[in-house]
Order: structure tokens, then sequence, then C-alpha cells
């Protein structure tokens, strides 16, 4: 029996669409195409892929709101939020397009030559291995970057979102993209390690889970090729006295209920400093209670359902786990099939599922803190590193506290978020290894050392 993969919307349970498997033969037959591809695109100058890229980015545009839909249809995401999805994508392929030539100029280096320079060449075929949450985005923030480079792409997507895989796919072929450039495998994970041992695969980027991070990154290293990471996070929102509570709260929800809490770079652990609490609390029961929970195609709804019954199961588990051991539900919580309310929960202490783990779902979290430094002990207090974020009036102290905090990005009075103009990537299991920005476009490339005597 030939395997296939099942496209359900979350929201009803309803199957909309099946996708078969792809044979070990299909997949060489990509590989070797990849190959084919890499040869030629190499060579192309950055004026040529920045005109296809530009032409990437009118597309998705274009038809926003088709690619919007079928990501609402595959993974739950509100309509409004997929649509914003889809349109950010197309500012980092407008972005990359127009800066990539400037990123990976030669540098010139002193030395005891005539001449000495760094010159950016292009490895191969990055293998990306994407996640469901951020369909579009995730993918775009490695191809664009990737493929202004001169390497070729392989995509292998969640199996949940199929038909977001091949879209982008035919996204890049109706751009005008040579044949082999970009392609989607669908594939299973059985097939993995062949894909990453083959020759053509130069690197591999995975955005997941901190096991699927571990499986990959050793994986890579056995086949000694390089590997970016972007793993878990359980992101620390500090809140210090003299912050405007009104506006912190209003980020904070945004940040932890956006994609229905399905993201890798949510604040988890709200962290009032001091008297902060109350006023806190107060602020962010009131943004709360006003997210309204549903169909993601009703443009009243803020909260659409999560991606898979196994997450919403996961999520309800670590709530009432936690519950189990102190914490305290001021609202939200009761789960219908994937359709979980947005929660709030207090006194959250270490020890807790709620603490200790990342909560992937709509779950909001206060964990009290004594002072400052308390509250930097907290943020650090986790397996994780991606991003933080600080609020108070006073700039020079959240400075000060960003250089404590063990994160790959630290956000003062403002959400974190991934943008295509500066790096973005974690520390500790949260990964390795930087995406986008001028920083992220040079991690597949040989740094190559030119010497004239």
């Amino acid at each position: 029996m030939i395997p296939v993969f099942k496209s359900i919307f979350p929201f009803t349970g309803e199957q909309i669409a099946e996708y078969t498997v792809m044979s070990a033969s299909e997949v060489d037959d990509c590989l070797t195409l990849s190959s084919k591809a890499f040869a030629h695109w190499r060579r192309t100058s950055f004026e040529c892929r920045a005109g296809l890229m530009q032409t990437v980015a009118d597309i998705l545009l274009k038809k926003s709101d088709d690619f919007a839909r079928l990501i609402t249809y595959e993974m739950g995401k509100t309509f409004k939020e997929a649509k914003g999805e889809v349109e950010k994508c197309a500012g980092a392929c407008r972005y990359f397009a127009e800066n990539a030539a400037m990123f990976l100029q030669p540098v010139n280096m002193l030395s005891d030559a005539a001449n000495s320079y760094v010159r950016y060449d292009p490895i191969g075929a990055v293998l990306a291995i994407m996640p469901w949450n951020f369909p579009f985005w995730q993918v775009f923030r490695f191809a664009a970057p990737y493929l202004m480079a001169g390497n070729v792409a392989l995509l292998k997507h969640a199996p949940n979102v199929c038909g977001v895989a091949l879209a982008i796919q035919d996204i890049f072929i109706e751009a005008g993209f040579p044949k082999g450039v970009f392609q989607t495998l669908i594939v299973d994970v059985d097939i993995i390690p062949n894909i990453i041992d083959h020759d053509i695969v130069q690197g591999i980027t995975l955005t997941g889970s901190e096991f699927a991070g571990s499986q990959v990154g050793a994986l890579a290293g056995k086949a000694i090729k390089k590997s970016v990471l972007e793993l878990g996070g359980s992101d620390p929102l500090i809140i210090l006295e003299d912050a405007d509570m009104e506006k912190a709260a209003q980020v904070a929800t945004l940040s932890r209920m956006q994609n229905a809490g399905q993201s890798c770079i949510a604040a988890k652990r709200f962290i009032t400093v001091g008297k902060a609490k109350d006023a806190f609390l107060h602020q962010l029961q009131l943004q709360i209670a006003a997210l309204k929970q549903g169909n993601p195609f009703d443009e009243n709804i803020t909260t659409g359902p999560m991606a898979r019954i196994d997450l919403a199961e996961k999520i309800e588990s670590q709530l009432k786990g936690s519950i189990a051991n102190g914490a305290i539900l001021i609202s939200g919580g009761e789960r219908n099939g994937c359709n979980v309310n947005p929660a709030l929960l207090t006194h959250v202490h270490k020890g807790m599922p709620a603490y200790d783990e990342e909560a992937f779902g709509p779950m909001a979290c206060i964990v009290e803190s004594k002072d400052e430094a308390d509250a930097i002990a907290i943020a650090n207090d986790s397996r994780y590193g991606l991003g933080a974020s600080i609020w108070t009036a006073d700039i020079a102290k959240a400075e000060h506290m960003a250089g404590e905090i063990n994160a790959g990005g630290v956000f003062i009075n403002a959400m974190v978020k991934s943008d295509a103009r500066y790096p973005f990537g974690g520390i500790k299991k949260s990964g390795y290894g930087r995406e986008l920005s001028s920083f992220g476009i040079k991690e597949f490339m040989n740094l190559k050392t030119v010497y004239i005597s």
C-alpha cells in the first residue's frame, strides 16, 4: 500500500486532501536534478537572481488570499494571520533581492600578500526540514537568502501542510526559477538520513522540536555537513514596576496567543518584578477576556484551533499538571477537539509543566520575582535560550539586564519577532546558527581565502 499524508482542517477535523509519499527512486531523481541545477544556478548573476526573487514577491502578494486560505485550512491559524504571514514572506524576498549582492561582496584582508581577500561561494543544496506552525514564513526565511546566495533548496515540510509545500514549489516555478533550484520532497522521516548523506546536500537547516534537532544534528555531524537548528523556546517577558502596564499586557497577549500560542518565540513566562504583578495581571485579564476562539475564517475570531489533536491534548495535559501542582487557573483552558480556549495561570513556579516545559499552545503563565536579579535568574532558569523581552521605562537598566539574559535576542519594550533585517536564532537547547540578515545568508557559504603573491 502506497503511504499518504492527510491534510485535515483542524477546526472541524474534516479531511480536505491527501498526498502520496514519494518513492526512493523519485527522491533520487530530485537529488540528481538538484545537482544539475546547482551547477548552473551558482554561476548566475545577483541581478538575475534578484529579478526572479522580486517576481516571487509579486506572486505572493497577488495571490495572498489564495495562499492564506490554504494555510488556514491546513493548520488552522486565522485567515488574517495567514495573510499577514504571506505578506511578510514577500517582504523578505524583496529584502534579500535588494541586499544579497552587498552582503556577499568579497572582503579585503590585510596580510603580507600583494592582495588577499575572502570571497563567499555557494556550497550546494540546502535541505530544509520545516514545521507547520508558520508554513510559509519558515520556508521563505531560508529560501530567500540561500537561493539569492547561489545555493539550491530541497524542502521537507511537515506532513500536515503538504498542500502548502507544493504551492511554494509552484511559486518558484511560476516566477521563472530554473527547474530543480527549489524542490519540495513529500517524504517521511525514514528517508531523511539518505538525503542528508547525498553528495549534493551540503547543508541542513531545521526548525522544529528539540528532539528533532538532536536527531538531525547528529545525522549532519556524522555526514560532516553544516547544520543550523532553530528549536524550542520558553521565552521570558519581564515586567518591571515602572513599565507601561497596558502596553505590556497588549503585547504580551499578542505574543502569547497569536497563532493559537504555537510559536517558538512566543512569550511563555510572564515574570513580574516586585509590586508589578497586580497592575499587570489586571491589564492582562482585560486583554485575554477580549479574545475569541473559534472558526479561523470568521473575521471576528482572534484565535483559531490548534493544528493537531495531539498538540491540543498536550497543552491540556500541561495545564492540568500545573494546576495539580499549585497553579491557579484564572480563566480559559477548555478544550473541544483542537479548539482550546486561551488560558491564564498565576502562581506558576519551578516544578510545574507550565514553568519547566515549552508550552506550545494558548496558555499564559505569570511567575513572580522579588527583584530584578531574581527576575534574571528565573529568565535564565530554562533549558532554552531563544528570545526574551523586558518592559520598563528605564532603558539603561533594561540594556544592562539584556546583557545578563541568556538568549539569542532581547527586545526592550517590544515583542520578540523574526525579521529579515536582523539575525534570528538561539542558544542552549534552542539550537545554534542564525537565520536571516547579513549574518544568516552566510551560514551556508564557503568563506574562501584568495591570496595573491
